[in-house]
């Protein structure tokens, strides 16, 4: 069977990260994009990259390209995955995957149509330790999700000209890491929030710096949800259940959560590899790809999506 071929848009920080663990017996990074030859030539013999491309749309050109990595600023997600898709090539794209919910639904409808896979890199949707609690939860043991509680607190330096405080690129801390936190709450809840309530801090560029959200379901599970810029918070997510409550720590990329019993005991739940957190995004890709199954977890992020444009709906911003 022909390896199939990967080709990375963007060559920044995570894009280097994915390269370098980047390990699969079914296919092979093939392709770097950047805006610059030279640095996507350097990229590409840092990690043994057969291409080299100095633009986005050459790389995506490429009729050897199968699926394509988006990592470029999320600003530019919305244009890439359309290219990409229109000249047949699968996507998996950095979160936010886009800026607003009208742009992945265009994803969305051309992955559709092209009968091609489109998903988020949202490791929350692909790490092990997800599956395996979902599986505990469907076993009816922990009785009914009652509530969630997440938080994901980063300290940026509060400077105007930085990327995460840029109006014009979709700076601010809901597309940054407050993904994260709604991804979370949304991968447990039964059903997509109705109920919405929120209050946030703009920064001085009117970029969100943070927020607080509660939402309510029509199951009446509740969800509290808390994103900052200017406060370093653990990254931490409990969700309670009439007979129990899971905590999970450093959750984007967890393979340990802790259940809690009602009289106190302690049970640890282990599953997947934390450093192995991208390959399992690849993996999932490549079986998608390989068996044509439809990519369930674009509904979710789709449902993330909704909740953000309703939080800056809210926010006048």
């Amino acid at each position: 069977m022909k390896p199939l071929n990967w080709g990375i848009l963007g060559l920044g920080n995570i894009a280097s990260s994915f390269a370098t663990t980047f390990a699969s017996e079914d296919a092979k990074l093939y392709a770097a994009g950047s805006r610059s030859i030279e640095k996507a030539a350097e990229f590409a013999e840092k990690h043994g990259i057969e291409k080299a491309y100095g633009s986005y749309d050459e790389l995506i050109a490429d009729p050897e390209v199968d699926v394509v990595y988006i990592a470029t600023p999320h600003s530019h997600h919305a244009d890439l995955i359309l290219k990409s898709l229109e000249h047949g090539k699968h996507v998996l794209c950095e979160k936010a995957i886009t800026v607003d919910n009208h742009e992945l639904e265009a994803g969305m409808a051309l992955a559709k149509e092209k009968g091609l896979i489109l998903a988020e890199a949202m490791t929350i949707y692909h790490m092990p330790l997800y599956k395996e609690l979902k599986n505990i939860i469907a076993s009816g043991s922990l009785g009914k999700l009652k509530m969630i509680q997440v938080s994901f607190g980063s300290l940026k330096e509060a400077d105007p000209t930085n990327r995460f405080f840029n109006k014009e690129i979709a700076g601010g801390a809901l597309l940054d890491i407050g993904t994260y936190a709604l991804s979370f709450a949304r991968f447990f809840l039964s059903s997509q929030p109705k109920e919405i309530l929120t209050t946030m801090n703009f920064f001085e560029t009117g970029v969100d710096e943070q927020a607080n959200v509660i939402m309510k379901n029509a199951d009446d599970e509740l969800a509290t949800v808390a994103f900052t810029f200017r406060a370093k918070m653990p990254k931490q997510g409990i969700v309670a259940f009439e007979n129990g409550y899971l905590t999970i720590l450093d959750f984007p990329r967890a393979d340990e959560a802790t259940l809690t019993h009602p009289d106190g005991t302690v049970e640890k739940i282990q599953a997947g590899d934390t450093l192995q957190a991208l390959n399992y995004e690849i993996a999932h890709m490549n079986e998608m790809i390989r068996t044509k199954t439809d990519n369930s977890s674009i509904e979710l992020t789709h449902d993330v999506m909704e909740i953000m444009d309703t939080l800056r709906e809210k926010w006048n911003n």
